[in-house]
């Protein structure tokens, strides 16, 4: 016979007389318990209740528990045991029992390692339907487990957020949710564990973490415990590392404390103490770096290692007067090394004052004796203190007397004027400048003043390449001391703010950088020897790091001379030109194009701004009576000439310009008495007289052309114009106009005749 049980995760239920069930949510299982007299041999079925669905059956062999008589086995459940209810069967069933009315996803919270599967249920209220089971946003496919219960697989999670996975279930209506949470992560992985003491009493051990375990919750985060001390595990398993060594090996000495410094101008000394007497440091290691303001390049901070028993106090040597440091110290077990301790604290000091270094000294002299007396500000840790005054002394060997001056601090140039000196043709003017600070006076810089200004006529021209100006020269055997380049801007002619740099007697070449080279400024370059004579000017450079355009236009200015412009302009200033001019261009500006006119350079002309002038041209009386009066000669000389051919020439002219009409005459007389005619006037005909180039003038020909058919009208048969619009054409009649009679040249006609006289010169 059979007894039938119900386990439900949220209690244990006891089962009355033999059979006990014991659920442990956390590892879904249930553990069964019985007793079974002198049986090992058992048959055990698990049941899904309301579907009475066997999830288990076996013939187990289980022996008593000697001390309690009973017989137990521990089942594993593949879903969570909060989804539905469950009966256990050992030969006898229990009745089922009711669950919860409202939604419920089970596990709640659970925690797995990643890469490991997991099951849920749902279980819906009584009178609700199951809609759909999701995690996160992807929706999973169900097994029915019960009447209202559902389970879901999640497989191979990934490690999760901090905030874990969400998995819910929804029922048909949208307000029927319910969920859970999953975290997913991996177990402790440890490395590098390693233990050490400080005091000789007490030891700290430091490990890492190798891995992230993604389990960042209170209740979930890693637990450590050292020596078997109780630790609370992680949920996904425990990890151990074991770390053993001799304490007096692993010896990482405290910080040392109450530093205080004894500073001098080069050297300070460092003393503090230890915090525990039962050790000292036998090695020290010790650091110290410039003030931030005071940091010069390439050395920002120094380190320096010291060595010996119970070291409490160091001096730190080869410092900078007048700057001021920070030092920190820490301490190493110089027998069995181990590891450098802790820095101490930071404290800062200043060293003292020095006196200053050499002045860097150069001169500017003008051509009449008058001119400058120039040095440079110190550079950092050059002045070794701040400088309160300069000393400038002018003498020369021939007189007994100094002239010295105190300068301010802030000033770095001293006119000077050698009339007020008494020097000879052979003697020499020397100036020396001394520094001072609160620490004294530095050496004298002293530079002989040239008592004759020289000047080189040849510029050599100096192309700006990598950032400076490449110069370079011929040994100079005078050069014992070296040489001195000085540049300034070509537009300054008279006491220059002038720059230099001291160059080595062993160089024949330099490069000049700057930060203050500007664009399109001309600058002058002059190399000088240093002897123990005034320097002497060697060579000289001009150029440009880069040339623009002229930064001013060309005022131009225009002269008439007669018929011709002269135009003159005025040459750019140096400072305006801002780059080396190859030429000018002229151009003739006619109001819509510029005309060349002239190039004034065989070179690439340079364009610029330019300069433009109007021309307004003037007139000149001399050279317009000259003109008229040649012209008016010369029309007179043609004119004089022309008569002179035309008289000459007259009879042809006569002939070919205006020749004699002819008058109309008949070849024949007529022999008829000189009389009257009544003769009524009748159409007339028409008489074309034609002068032909061959005519002969003694000789009169008539030609007699027959009219065309009139009518008795006067008007053409063929309604054809009379030819009446020849301006030359005369009309005559059949009429006795002389005594001579008249001569037809074909025949006598007894009609009237129309004759049309056409002079020879229309012909």
């Amino acid at each position: 016979m059979f007894m039938s049980f119900s386990c439900w995760a949220k209690d244990v239920i006891p089962v009355p007389q033999q059979v006990s069930l014991s659920p442990n949510s956390n590892t879904q299982q249930i553990s069964v318990s019985w007793y079974g007299g002198e049986a090992t041999t058992f048959d055990l079925l698990i049941l899904r209740t309301e579907f009475n669905v066997t999830v288990f059956y076996e013939t187990l062999t289980v022996v008593a528990d000697e001390a309690s008589g009973r017989h137990e086995f521990n089942w594993t459940s593949a879903e969570p045991l909060e989804c539905t209810s469950l009966s256990v069967k050992v030969r006898s069933r229990r009745n089922d029992r009711p669950t919860s009315e409202s939604m419920l996803v089970y596990p709640q919270d659970k925690i797995v390692p990643a890469g490991s599967n997991i099951t849920f249920c749902c279980i819906i209220g009584e009178g609700k339907s199951f809609g759909s089971f999701h995690f996160i946003s992807e929706t999973l496919n169900v097994t029915r487990l019960s009447r209202r219960a559902y389970a879901a697989t999640v497989y191979n999670p990934k490690a999760s957020p901090t905030y874990g996975y969400n998995a819910y279930c929804r029922g048909l209506a949208q307000s029927e949710i319910s969920g859970a949470v999953l975290f997913v992560g991996y177990p402790p992985l440890l490395t590098d564990f390693i233990c050490e003491t400080q005091d000789l009493i007490s030891a700290v051990c430091h490990w890492t973490e190798a891995r992230n375990t993604h389990l960042f919750a209170k209740r979930l985060k890693t637990r450590y415990s050292i020596n078997g001390r109780n630790c609370l595990c992680n949920p996904l398993g425990e990890y151990s590392l074991t770390d053993t060594a001799d304490v007096r090996t692993r010896v990482v000495p405290l910080p040392p404390e109450e530093l205080n410094t004894v500073a001098s101008a080069r050297n300070t000394t460092v003393r503090w103490q230890w915090r525990h007497s039962q050790y000292s440091c036998s090695l020290l290691f010790v650091k110290w770096s410039s003030h931030p303001a005071m940091k010069n390049k390439g050395e920002l901070t120094r380190l320096r290692t010291f060595s010996g028993v119970g070291l409490r106090s160091v001096v730190l040597l080869d410092l900078y007067p007048y700057e001021e440091y920070s030092v920190k110290v820490r301490c190493g077990a110089q027998q069995n090394f181990w590891r450098w301790g802790n820095w101490s604290k930071t404290i800062s000091f200043r060293t003292d004052c020095d006196t200053p270094s050499t002045p860097d000294v150069w001169m500017w002299m003008n051509s009449d004796g008058t001119g400058e007396i120039l040095w440079k500000p110190f550079e950092p840790r050059k002045s070794n203190g701040p400088i309160v005054s300069y000393e400038v002394t002018l003498w020369s060997p021939d007189d007994n007397t100094r002239h010295t001056q105190i300068v301010p601090p802030d000033t770095f140039t001293m006119p000077v004027n050698l009339s007020g000196i008494t020097v000879n043709n052979n003697s020499k003017v020397i100036a020396s400048v001394v520094a001072k600070n609160p620490a004294g006076l530095s050496p004298p810089a002293s530079i002989n003043l040239p008592l004759h200004v020289t000047n080189l006529e040849t510029i050599t021209k100096v192309d700006f390449r990598e950032g400076a100006f490449p110069l370079s020269w011929e040994s100079d055997a005078n050069s014992s001391c070296g040489y001195v380049v000085e540049w300034h801007e070509a537009s300054c002619l008279r006491d220059c703010p002038v720059e230099w740099i001291q160059v080595g007697e062993e160089n024949t070449n330099v490069s000049v950088k700057s930060d203050a080279f500007e664009p399109g400024v001309r600058y002058y370059f002059s190399l000088y020897s240093c002897s123990s004579e005034a320097p002497k000017l060697l060579k000289r450079w001009q150029g440009y790091t880069r040339e623009l355009t002229p930064s001013s236009t060309i005022q131009l200015s225009t002269k008439q001379q007669d018929s011709d412009i002269l135009i003159t302009w005025s040459e750019i200033p140096t400072s305006h030109q801002r780059g080396f001019l190859l030429g000018y261009n002229v151009y003739l500006n006619n109001g819509s194009q510029l005309i060349p006119l002239a190039s004034l350079s065989s070179q690439e002309n340079r364009e610029d701004t330019g300069g433009t002038a109007s021309i307004t041209l003037e007139p000149y009386a001399d050279w317009l009576i000259l003109e008229i009066l040649a012209t008016l000669g010369v029309t007179s000389l043609a004119l004089i000439v022309v008569t002179f051919i035309c008289y000459k020439k007259r009879k042809w002219v006569k002939g070919a310009f205006y020749p004699d009409i002819p008058e109309p005459k008949l070849p024949s007389d007529w022999s008829t008495p000189q009389s009257t005619l009544d003769v009524k006037p009748l159409p007339h005909s028409m008489v074309h007289i034609v002068e032909k180039p061959e005519w002969d003038s003694s000789k009169d020909v008539l030609v007699v052309i027959p009219e065309e058919d009139e009518n008795d009208e006067g008007q053409g048969i063929r309604d054809e114009p009379v030819d009446t619009d020849e301006s030359t054409s005369l009309r005559y009649y059949n009429q006795v106009v002389d005594e001579r009679p008249i001569r037809p040249v074909t025949q006598t006609l007894p009609i009237p005749l129309r004759h049309h006289w056409i002079p020879d010169a229309q012909m």
